[in-house]
C-alpha cells in the first residue's frame, strides 16, 4: 500500500518501500531456500537498525515504529502540509488526497510486523515497541522538537478514522509548522559532495540564552528588539550590524533574539564568509516560506585583498531581484567598516590609483548597507562590576561582594581586559572551583 501514497512519498531513504517488499515476500512464500531467507533476515534487521538509529538520534522513546512514521509526516513538505502550516485546515480537493494517504498511514501505525517475523522465525519487533533511553542520551536532540513529535505520535496512533487522524495532524502543522523550518529554529549551510545546490540543515543544540540574561547594554538590546519586532510584524525593518569590542555580547544578543522570537516565526540561518557565493541560492530556498529569516554572519570582516564582500553587497542591495520581505541580514564585527582600511587608501599613490576617494567609498559601501548599526563598547569598571554581580547572582555564587569584585578585577587584568565574555569566564572559573 505504501506505493499508493500520493502526498507523502518516502523518497529520502525508501524504508517504507523496502518494508513493503519484505511484507510481500512473507505473504507469498511459505517456504524459502536458506540463502534467500538469510537475505530477508538481513534486510529486516537493516530496516529495524534504521528505525532505531533515526529514533535515538531524535531522542524518541516508546514505540519507535510509530515515532518513525510520525517523523515522516511532520518533516514532509508537500502541497498539503505547507497549506496547513499557513491556514490550518484547508478546503478543496487536496483534502481527499490527504485522507487517502492518512488511511494508509493508519494501517502502518497498527502494523505489528508479526507476519514478517513468523516467516523469518525471529522475534525482534518487541525490542522497538517499548523503547527507553537514559536521560543523558535524550538530551542529544532538541527536547522541544522531540516532545512535540512524540505527543502528536500518541494522538495519531489512537485516531479512530482518517478524519480524526487528519484533524490531529492539521493542528500540529498549524501550531508548529512542517519540515525542518517548522520544527527547528537555527540552521547552517552545507555543500554535500556532488550536489550543485547548497543544503540548509538544522542546528539541533542551540544555547537557550535570552536577552534578559545579558546583563547591561540595555540601549543596544532595545534597538535590536525594536528592529526585530518591526520585521516580525511585517513593517519596514533594516539589516543590522552589531560592532564593537570583542567579548561584549554581540553574538549572544543575536542568539538571544532567536530564542525570544522563535514562537513568532523567526528563524536564523548561520552563513560563513566562504559561503557568500551561496547567498542567492539560500534566499531562493526560503523566500516563499511562512517564516521570517535572519541570515546571520558572525565576526564579519575582510582584509584589503579579499573581494568576497562584493557578493554580500549585491545580495543586501543592488541586485536586479528585490530581497524578499521575509529575509534580513544580521552581522557582528569588531570593525565598524568591516573592510580593513590603510592610510594608503586615503593618501594613495597616484601611480597606483588615480581616484583614491573611489577606493575609500568602495570599502565603506558595504557597512553603509546596514540600516541599523549598534555599538557594543567595552564596559567601564562600574559596568563590569554590575555584569559580574548579575552573573554571580544568576549562578548562585555566594561570596561577599567586596571579595567577588576584587577577584573579578584581578581576573580581568590577566584575561584580556573588561568584557562580558571575561566576566562569564570568571564566573565559570568560580563554579568550577566549587566542591
Amino acid at each position: 500500500m505504501t506505493d499508493e501514497l500520493i502526498l507523502y512519498k518516502d523518497e529520502e531513504n525508501g524504508l517504507l518501500k523496502r518494508l513493503r517488499r519484505l511484507r510481500l515476500q512473507a505473504a507469498c512464500h511459505t517456504e524459502e531456500k536458506g540463502g534467500e531467507r538469510e537475505d530477508a533476515q538481513s534486510e529486516y534487521s537493516s530496516i529495524l537498525h534504521e528505525i532505531v538509529e533515526t529514533s535515538v538520534s531524535r531522542g524518541f522513546q516508546g514505540n519507535l515504529w510509530q515515532s518513525y512514521l510520525t517523523g515522516i509526516l511532520v518533516y514532509n513538505e508537500n502541497a498539503y502540509s505547507r497549506a496547513c502550516e499557513i491556514r490550518g485546515s484547508v478546503t478543496g480537493g487536496i483534502n481527499a488526497v490527504a485522507l487517502h494517504d492518512f488511511q494508509i498511514f493508519m494501517g502502518l501505525y497498527r502494523y505489528d510486523f508479526s507476519d514478517i517475523e513468523r516467516w523469518l522465525g525471529v522475534s525482534w519487533f518487541h525490542m522497538i515497541s517499548d523503547f527507553s533511553l537514559p536521560e543523558d542520551d535524550r538530551k542529544l536532540y532538541s527536547r522541544r522538537v522531540r516532545d512535540r513529535i512524540q505527543n502528536v505520535s500518541a494522538l495519531l496512533a489512537k485516531a479512530m478514522d482518517p478524519e480524526e487522524f487528519k484533524k490531529d495532524l492539521d493542528g500540529f502543522y498549524h501550531d508548529f509548522g512542517c519540515g525542518k523550518f517548522g520544527l527547528h529554529k537555527a540552521f547552517r549551510v552545507v555543500h554535500r559532495e556532488g550536489e550543485t545546490q547548497c543544503s540548509i540543515v538544522p542546528i539541533t543544540n542551540v544555547a537557550h540564552i535570552r536577552l534578559d540574561d545579558l546583563v547591561g547594554y540595555e540601549i543596544q538590546k532595545k534597538k535590536l528588539r525594536d528592529n526585530t519586532e518591526a520585521f516580525l510584524e511585517g513593517k519596514k525593518a533594516n539589516n543590522c550590524l552589531l560592532f564593537g569590542d570583542a567579548g561584549t555580547g554581540k553574538s549572544s544578543s543575536i542568539r538571544a533574539v532567536l530564542n525570544e522570537y522563535y514562537d513568532r516565526g523567526l528563524r536564523i540561518i548561520e552563513v560563513y564568509r566562504h559561503q557568500f557565493r551561496d547567498l542567492v541560492d539560500i534566499i531562493d530556498q526560503i523566500k516563499n516560506r511562512n517564516y521570517k529569516f535572519i541570515i546571520y554572519m558572525d565576526d564579519l570582516s575582510f582584509e584589503e585583498n579579499e573581494t568576497d564582500y562584493k557578493y554580500l553587497k549585491a545580495v543586501i542591495e543592488g541586485g536586479m531581484e528585490k530581497r524578499p520581505d521575509n529575509v534580513l541580514i544580521y552581522a557582528t564585527s569588531n570593525r565598524r567598516h568591516l573592510i580593513r582600511e590603510n592610510y594608503a587608501d586615503k593618501e594613495g599613490d597616484i601611480r597606483q590609483d588615480m581616484h583614491t576617494s573611489d577606493t575609500v567609498q568602495e570599502k565603506l559601501s558595504l557597512s553603509s548597507r546596514f540600516g541599523v548599526t549598534i555599538y557594543y563598547g567595552a564596559p567601564v569598571k562600574s559596568e563590569y562590576d554590575q555584569i559580574v554581580l548579575g552573573l554571580a547572582k544568576k549562578s548562585g555564587i555566594d561570596l561577599p561582594e567586596d571579595r567577588l569584585l576584587t577577584m573579578a578585577g584581578s581576573w580581568e587584568l590577566s584575561h584580556g581586559g573588561r568584557s562580558g565574555r571575561c566576566a562569564q569566564q570568571f564566573i565559570d572559573f568560580l563554579l568550577g572551583q566549587e566542591s
